[in-house]
C-alpha cells in the first residue's frame, strides 16, 4: 500500500474511484479504492469497516490524493470528493470528469458510465445489480460482496474511466470546448461538493406550522370544490375529475379523451378552460396546494440529515440541455417564486444560527440584458444604458407614448412580451398568457418587434444558422444541437426554432452564474472567510453569512457577479439580507 501510494504521488495523472455501501456520498461508508495509470491495469484497495483502520490506510493515499498538480480522473468525480471528505481527505488539483466531458459533447445523451464503456470502448461492464441485486429489501451492500467480485468491478471502474478520459480529451480539443470544460465545469465541481457539504438549514417549525395551515386550506378548498360540483367525487383522481368537468357540468363539449379513455384534466388545458367555470380555478388551486405540501413542506424535514441536522441538496451538473445545474432531494429549482406558496417554502429556509443572516444575490433580467448583447438592438441597449425600466421603456414605444404616460397594465402586458419573445411566444400564445384578443396580441408582437428591429433580426439569423450548423451555442462555446430544426412537422420545427432562439440566451446566463459561483467561492477561500455559498436557484445565489462578514460578502458577491463577463450592457445583481431566505430575496 504504501508502495502504491509512492507510485500515485509521482504520476501527473491518475484515474480514481470509490466503492461504498450507500449512494448518498454524505452518509454512505468506504469500501474501498481504486486507481488507474495505465490502460488495461488498474489497483483495488479494500478498507474495512473500523474508522481507525480506513484512517490508517487512507493515510498512504491521501498525500497522491490532495496534490495540488497531479490530475485526478473521475466519472462523477463530485462524489468520490464528497465520500473522502469524511475521512478527511480534501482532493485538491485540476480535474477529469469523464461524464462532465461527455455531457459537453452530447448533452442530450446519457453520461453513465456502463452506456459510455458500451458506445465508446465496445465493452459491456459489470453491472452493480450483478453484484449486490435488484432493488427491494434483500439488496446487499458493496461491504456484503466477496473481495474477488468487488475488486474486479471497482478496477474496471478505474480503468474504464481512464480510457474514456483518453477519448473524450482531444474531442473536446477538436470541439473548441476545452476553455469551457477546464476553466469552468471542473473548478465548479470543487465548489459544488463544498456547497453540498455544507448544506442549508431548515426552520421545522415554520413547515409544521405551514403544513398545518396548507392542510386545512386544502379542506376548506375541498367544500368549495364539492359545492360547485354538485357532488362530492375524488379530486385527486384525474378521471373523475374529468367527468364531473365534461360529463356533468359540461364545461367543454370537445373536451378531448386520453389513449385510456377518460378526460384528459392537465394543468395547461384547465388553464385554457379557467375562465368557463369558477370550479377550475378552485381546482388548480387544489392541485398546487397539494403538490406544494407533498412535495416540499411535508417531504423537506424528511430529508434532514441525522448527522448535520440540515438538508443537503445535490447539484446536477449534466442534466439540463441548456447548461443549467439542476438539483434533487430536494429539487430547489422548481419552488414556485411568485405565489404564496413558494414564499411559505422560503421562510422555513434560515441561516445556521443567531450569528449568522441569510443573504441573497439574483442577476437582474440577466436574458433581455444578454438579448441587448447578442442582437445589438440600439433602442434596446439605449434603454439598459440609460437605465430606464426596461418594461416601462417597451411599453412606451410600442404604444408610441412618453415613458411616464405607462400605466401599470400597459408595463405588465410590455414585461410579458418582453420575457415572452425572447422564448418565442406565438401571436396566440401571448393573447392566452395576457387574457386579451389575438388581434391585440398580433399588434403586441408587431409593436415589439418595430421597436426592438434588432431582436427580430438576431432571432431570424439565430434560426437560419442552427438550419445551417445543426446546433446553437452560447458566448462560451456551450453547444446546444437542434437535429429537429429542419423537420417537415411544423409543430416539431417550431419547438427547436424556439430553441434556437433561446438556448444562447438561458445557456449564456447560466455559463454567467457558474462563473460567478468559482470566483466567489475562491474569494472567499482567499480571504478565509466562514461564511459560505449554500444554495444556487437560476439566477440567484444564496448563503449563511456570519453577520461579521456581511459587508465583505456583499461586497465579493456583487463585484464578482457583474463582473463576470463584460457585456455592451452592465450586468446588475440586486441583493438582500434577513432572518431566512423569503426575507433575503
Amino acid at each position: 500500500m504504501k508502495e502504491l501510494g509512492s507510485l500515485l504521488m509521482d504520476q501527473d495523472f491518475f484515474a480514481f474511484d470509490t466503492e461504498t455501501d450507500g449512494v448518498d456520498p454524505l452518509r454512505a461508508g468506504l469500501v474501498g479504492l481504486s486507481f488507474s495509470i495505465k490502460e488495461n491495469e488498474a489497483w483495488y484497495v479494500p478498507v474495512p469497516e473500523n474508522r481507525e483502520e480506513v484512517m490508517q490506510i487512507l493515510s498512504h493515499f491521501s498525500p497522491a490524493l490532495e496534490n495540488v498538480r497531479s490530475l485526478k480522473i473521475g466519472q462523477n468525480i463530485k462524489f468520490d470528493i464528497l465520500v473522502l471528505r469524511k475521512y478527511g481527505i480534501r482532493v485538491a488539483g485540476p480535474l477529469f470528469d469523464t461524464m462532465i466531458a461527455h455531457y459537453l459533447l452530447n448533452p442530450e445523451l446519457r453520461h453513465g458510465m456502463d452506456y459510455l464503456a458500451e458506445t465508446y470502448l465496445g465493452y459491456k461492464t459489470i453491472s452493480i445489480t450483478e453484484l449486490i441485486g435488484p432493488k427491494g429489501k434483500n439488496q446487499l451492500t458493496m461491504r456484503d460482496v466477496p473481495l474477488s467480485k468487488i475488486a474486479e468491478y471497482a478496477a474496471e471502474d478505474a480503468d474504464i474511466t481512464l480510457k474514456l478520459k483518453n477519448i473524450f480529451e482531444p474531442e473536446l480539443k477538436k470541439q473548441g470546448l476545452e476553455p469551457l470544460f477546464y476553466d469552468m465545469e471542473m473548478p465548479l465541481v470543487y465548489v459544488l461538493a463544498e456547497m453540498e457539504e455544507t448544506g442549508v438549514t431548515l426552520d421545522t417549525v415554520a413547515l409544521k406550522q405551514s403544513s398545518e395551515e396548507l392542510t386545512h386550506a386544502l379542506r376548506k378548498l375541498e367544500g368549495e370544490i364539492y359545492e360547485l360540483a354538485g357532488m362530492e367525487f375524488n379530486i385527486n383522481s384525474t378521471k373523475q375529475a374529468g367527468e364531473v368537468l365534461f360529463d356533468r357540468l359540461k364545461i367543454d363539449d370537445k373536451a378531448k379523451k386520453t389513449k385510456t379513455g377518460g378526460y384528459s384534466t392537465s394543468e395547461d388545458i384547465l388553464e385554457k378552460l379557467r375562465s368557463r367555470h369558477p370550479i377550475i380555478s378552485k381546482l388548480l388551486e387544489y392541485r398546487g396546494l397539494k403538490k406544494l405540501l407533498s412535495t416540499y413542506i411535508d417531504a423537506l424535514p424528511q430529508l434532514i440529515s441525522p448527522v448535520t441536522g440540515k438538508i443537503h441538496t445535490s447539484f446536477n451538473q449534466t442534466v439540463t440541455a441548456t447548461g443549467r445545474l439542476s438539483s434533487t432531494n430536494p429539487n430547489l429549482q422548481n419552488i414556485p417564486i411568485r405565489n404564496e406558496l413558494g414564499r411559505e417554502i422560503r421562510r422555513a429556509f434560515i441561516p445556521d444560527n443567531e450569528d449568522c443572516l441569510f443573504f441573497s444575490a439574483d442577476y437582474s433580467q440577466i436574458e433581455l440584458r444578454l438579448m441587448a448583447d447578442l442582437s445589438g438592438d440600439k433602442n434596446m441597449l439605449d434603454a439598459f444604458l440609460s437605465g430606464e425600466d426596461i418594461h416601462a421603456a417597451t411599453a412606451a414605444k410600442i404604444y408610441g407614448i412618453d415613458i411616464h404616460e405607462v400605466t401599470s397594465d400597459m408595463r405588465r402586458k410590455a414585461k410579458t412580451a418582453n420575457f415572452g419573445i425572447i422564448y418565442g411566444i406565438s401571436v396566440f400564445g401571448l393573447a392566452e398568457r395576457l387574457n386579451i384578443p389575438r388581434s391585440e396580441s398580433k399588434e403586441l408582437i408587431d409593436g415589439y418587434f418595430k421597436t426592438y428591429p434588432g431582436v427580430k433580426e438576431y432571432m431570424d439569423k439565430s434560426i437560419e444558422g442552427a438550419k445551417q450548423k445543426g446546433y446553437v451555442e452560447t458566448l462560451f462555446k456551450r453547444k446546444r444541437y437542434l437535429p429537429d430544426i429542419n423537420s417537415n412537422n411544423a409543430v416539431v420545427r417550431g419547438y427547436a426554432e424556439r430553441n434556437a432562439i433561446n438556448a444562447p440566451l438561458q445557456g449564456t446566463a447560466a455559463d454567467i452564474i457558474k462563473v460567478a459561483m468559482i470566483r466567489i467561492f475562491q474569494r472567499f477561500e482567499a480571504e478565509q472567510l466562514k461564511s459560505k455559498m449554500i444554495l444556487q436557484v437560476h439566477d440567484e445565489l444564496n448563503f449563511n453569512v456570519h453577520k461579521e462578514e456581511l459587508e465583505t460578502v456583499q461586497q465579493i458577491v456583487v463585484e464578482e457577479m457583474e463582473n463576470a463577463i463584460k457585456l455592451r450592457v452592465p450586468l446588475i445583481a440586486e441583493y438582500g439580507v434577513g432572518k431566512n431566505w423569503l426575507e433575503a430575496h
